[in-house]
């Protein structure tokens, strides 16, 4: 009787972990993302901007974007990154989370499968290009240093046959993205 209730327990844990796991995949809003996707839409098919109208910009709320971001990882099948969330702040500084799971894959012993990592930075936007200055990294809670979580993304690279960069690099902005700046819950996008 005894083992019989604890192989259940163990099983009931197993099945509630599970169901966590997927519905962190699945907790965005689709008229949120579409919200995201629509101004996306709006920025590709504008002209060329001019002197006349630099300031045309979109703004777009911190659920919009977590939405948009949790829509993406779960359409284009993500088999790493399982998990993305930002909170964004005044002046261009967030907060995130990011949920990585490389138990599909061959990967070092010394590495856990899934990992949670907690970050803080400020996000720099210069010359069309667009780089986040790691103040604060976190792996499960304990404070890490960023070259860890570089070699993640080496690793990932070289999973999926990409070159590996850094979390310190340089991104183009795209869609003509001219700038951008980040305020409590939202975000505006300047093109």
């Amino acid at each position: 009787m005894y083992l019989r209730e604890y192989f259940f327990r163990r099983i009931s844990v197993f099945c509630f972990s599970l169901s966590l796991f997927s519905f962190a995949l699945q907790n965005y809003s689709p008229p949120e993302a579409k919200k995201v996707l629509d101004a996306i839409e709006k920025i590709k098919s504008a002209p060329p901007s001019t002197a006349q109208n630099i300031s045309r910009r979109v703004v777009v709320t911190e659920s919009e974007l977590n939405s948009y971001i949790a829509y993406r990882i779960e359409t284009e099948k993500e088999e790493i990154m399982k998990e993305l969330r930002l909170k964004l702040f005044e002046n261009n500084k967030i907060e995130g989370k990011i949920g990585i799971d490389l138990s599909q894959q061959k990967i070092p012993g010394f590495l856990p499968p899934r990992m949670t990592f907690y970050f803080a930075g400020k996000v720099e936007v210069k010359e069309g290009k667009v780089r986040l200055d790691l103040q604060k990294l976190y792996l499960e809670g304990q404070s890490i240093q960023p070259m860890i979580l570089d070699f993640i993304i080496f690793l990932v690279a070289k999973i999926e046959n990409t070159e590996a960069s850094s979390i310190n690099d340089w991104y183009e902005l795209p869609y003509e993205i001219k700038d951008f700046e980040t305020h409590p819950g939202q975000l505006i996008v300047f093109y």
